[in-house]
């Protein structure tokens, strides 16, 4: 069996194959490009069971991700985080079985890690020495950690408003920063006027090279082996770029391609927040593709994206699943955040509190059942975000 079973790049949107192993960004015609894997291979030459023995990080999917060669996993111990029981806001919200799945326990304090571990490795595996990429915050933390950990360049481009210690993280390991007044879709254009007047970097932003999803996609694997190599009922997840939804409803496929769980799998939920849902509104219309959102504003930072480059796979997730899009506001995801902690003892970042208050909202609405088994993916540390938690006066 061979460390990667990795067979070759096709696109969703043209079913165009791509060679997986030159440097590739997006497909022709403009769309994504996800990764394929020669699961009659993995299948015939292992089984489920012997995923136990292996060491607790992301790589013990090896087979199931991009990487060639083992000498050229750049790894900082990202992945098996926890799938914690809570009973105490479970209770409160009248949902039985909620379980967190709990990111902020992963190198540089959430998800991005597990998408930069996987693309960064398989970036300097096909010779690149330079990456660049926008990011609200933390995709840019966690890709810059990786980059210096491979002996990489990194040129960083974000809003003046991402979380002060994101900035400090992408100092502290010696990435270039820009910081820019404005929004990601204006760190992007940055981004792409660096790419053009310099050369040798290659560009990582969301979705625009095949890598980051792999990475994300081992929440999904993670899921189904925490869970006895089973599926829960509803899967909620904190939605901007989509790159984690997408990737945990490839990864279910896979496994269910294996043969390593059956049944229906999860409805997923995609979360937004009131003040930037384009994928909301497109799943309300009907429509296969969002339109951008206009004044994106919301505290939740990390999902500020006003137009994902991946939104239809996003909305096929959702409709092929059975599962819904829903907004929340601001206030709410607030007062999420802090209840979770007070009942829970768990900081959230505020994106995975919007997912929490999904739950409830859904929950109220009827549309998840007191009885179902439902995951909330939290995607950071609270720890991130010490403005959402106003401290009391001095007396």
């Amino acid at each position: 069996m061979r460390f990667s079973a990795l067979s070759h790049l096709s696109c969703p949107r043209c079913d165009q194959h791509h060679d997986a192993d030159q440097v590739t960004n997006v497909c022709t015609c403009g769309s994504p490009l996800l990764v394929d894997y020669d699961l009659a291979e993995v299948g015939s030459g292992m089984s489920s069971d012997e995923i136990a023995g292996r060491a607790p990080s992301l790589w013990r999917y090896h087979e199931l991700l991009p990487v060639r060669a083992e000498s050229q996993v750049m790894s900082l111990g990202e992945g098996m985080t926890p799938l914690v029981p809570l009973p105490s806001y479970g209770r409160e919200v009248g949902v039985d079985r909620l379980l967190m799945k709990d990111e902020g326990l992963v190198p540089t304090g959430s998800f991005k890690a597990r998408g930069a571990a996987v693309g960064v490795s398989r970036a300097r595996e096909l010779g690149v020495k330079k990456i660049a990429m926008p990011t609200n915050g933390n995709a840019g933390s966690a890709w810059a950690t990786y980059a210096a950990r491979g002996g990489m360049q990194s040129l960083i481009a974000m809003p003046y408003d991402a979380p002060e210690i994101c900035r400090r993280e992408c100092a502290v390991v010696g990435a270039e920063l820009v910081l820019v007044d404005g929004l990601i879709g204006d760190a992007a254009a940055v981004v792409r006027t660096a790419l053009a007047e310099r050369d040798g970097y290659f560009d990582v932003s969301t979705l625009r090279e095949p890598y980051r999803i792999e990475g994300k996609k081992t929440m999904g694997l993670e899921i189904a082996e925490q869970l006895g190599w089973r599926m829960p009922d509803v899967i909620l997840y904190p939605t901007g770029g989509g790159v984690g939804l997408i990737g945990i409803w490839k990864a279910l496929r896979e496994l269910l391609s294996l043969g390593w769980v059956s049944g229906s799998l999860p409805r997923l939920v995609a979360v937004q927040a009131e003040g930037c849902a384009p994928i909301v509104s497109a799943y309300e219309r009907g429509a296969a593709e969002s339109e951008p959102w206009a004044d994106a504003r919301t505290v939740a930072f990390g999902i500020t994206v006003p137009k994902a480059l991946g939104d239809f796979l996003i909305l096929r997730a959702v409709r092929e699943t059975g599962g819904c899009a829903v907004a929340v506001s601001d206030a709410d995801l607030l007062a999420a955040q802090r209840r979770v902690a007070e009942l829970e003892g768990a900081f959230v970042c505020p994106e995975g509190a919007a997912a929490f208050e999904a739950v409830r909202q859904l929950r109220a609405a009827g549309w998840i059942a007191a009885g179902e088994e439902v995951v909330v993916l939290n995607t950071g540390t609270g720890l991130k975000y010490p403005s959402t938690v106003p401290l009391p006066e001095a007396s």
